[in-house]
């Protein structure tokens, strides 16, 4: 089994984030800046030993591929923002495709998602999605292709793995992956594996993916509209929103998986609390999640997904710290979620020693 978790590359200073958020703005700024909204509320969190990183760092890097792999992750999942040739968080991805390091298995996930100040509750958008025509879609193609053809590259039947994280925003997507196919095979790839994130947003079945992933917690919360398990709290100013973490997990693990579905990935969160991002206007925050918790739903979790034949589970998240899942390590558990990891492989026969 072959644990791939999620990155975002958010923690280095960009000209877009200075202008849009202020000079020096990174996910750190986010997370610095978070407050308990409740007794025993888990805020802020706090890197452990503060290492409060900067991806463009090799160091970091490298010492993020040296302790995932210690705990059996296999490989990471980096975010992509591609806007029509313009491109948003791309430095720690660039200087791992030009230094070749670290050498760590790796896909990506386009995260095409418009960007807005939904963070302050703004609907003024930053930078919007266009996906053009053939000529964008072979710009995007050609820019994808090195990395697509770099040795750590994660494949599946030899074809590089690609996430689409809201394919049912893309007017023509059908048409704009059989033209990515046309183009792998005559670049001398096999084609490539394409994959359906399924969450929180509008999952419609759409022709040309190889497989769907169900992305946790956001899926169970369309499925289920939130479950009703928690409860809203409204006060001046903020209202928010508390759920139980083991309901959902609950939930995640009895549901079956229809084999007209196709190929289907299975996905796991560490936790969630968005409140670093958002504030008390509108966040959503899990109660009850420990490493302990964790490692029990990991590993039914994994048993789950060995039974459907799968080589893949998802995890969310390696470093969303504004959203409160992440497995690196923090003052509160230092290495206990990334320890569960290692726990829930072992008990599934994975030996990690």
């Amino acid at each position: 089994m072959k644990l791939i978790a999620f990155y975002l590359p958010q923690f280095h200073e960009t000209e877009e984030n200075n202008q849009w958020w202020g000079k020096g703005f990174t996910e750190w700024t986010n997370t610095r800046k978070a407050k308990p909204l409740f007794p025993e509320h888990n805020q802020p969190r706090e890197p452990y030993q503060d290492y409060y990183y900067d991806l463009t760092d090799e160091a970091a890097r490298e010492w993020q591929a040296n302790i995932a792999k210690k705990y059996g992750i296999y490989g990471f999942c980096y975010y992509h923002y591609w806007f029509k040739g313009k491109r948003f968080l791309h430095k720690p991805l660039d200087a791992v495709l030009e230094k070749g390091e670290p050498d760590f298995p790796f896909c990506l996930s386009w995260a095409n998602d418009p960007w807005t100040r939904t963070w302050t509750g703004s609907n003024q958008i930053l930078a919007e999605q266009d996906y053009g025509e053939e000529v964008d879609w072979k710009e995007h193609f050609e820019f994808l292709l090195p990395l697509f053809n770099d040795k750590r590259y994660i494949r599946v039947d030899n074809k590089p793995l690609f996430l689409i994280y809201r394919p049912s925003d893309i007017p023509r997507c059908e048409e704009m992956l059989e033209y990515w196919r046309k183009l792998a095979i005559e670049s001398g790839l096999e084609g490539i594996h394409v994959v359906q994130t399924l969450n929180r947003f509008n999952n419609p079945v759409i022709k040309g993916f190889n497989a769907r992933l169900e992305f946790e917690p956001g899926y169970t919360m369309y499925l289920t509209r939130g479950i009703r398990c928690g409860k809203v709290i409204d006060g001046y100013k903020q209202k928010f929103y508390v759920m139980d973490y083991d309901k959902y997990w609950t939930t995640i693990l009895e549901r079956k998986i229809k084999p007209e579905s196709g190929k289907t990935y299975l996905g796991a969160f560490v936790d969630w609390d968005n409140s670093a991002r958002v504030g008390g206007k509108s966040a959503l925050i899990f109660t009850g999640a420990t490493p302990e918790k964790f490692s029990e739903y990991l590993t039914k979790q994994i048993k789950k997904s060995i039974e459907l034949n799968n080589d893949f589970l998802f995890m969310n998240a390696w470093n969303e710290w504004g959203e409160g899942t992440y497995l690196e390590p923090d003052k509160k558990y230092g290495y206990q979620y990334l320890e569960a990891v290692k726990n829930a492989l072992e008990n599934n026969g994975f030996y990690m020693g």
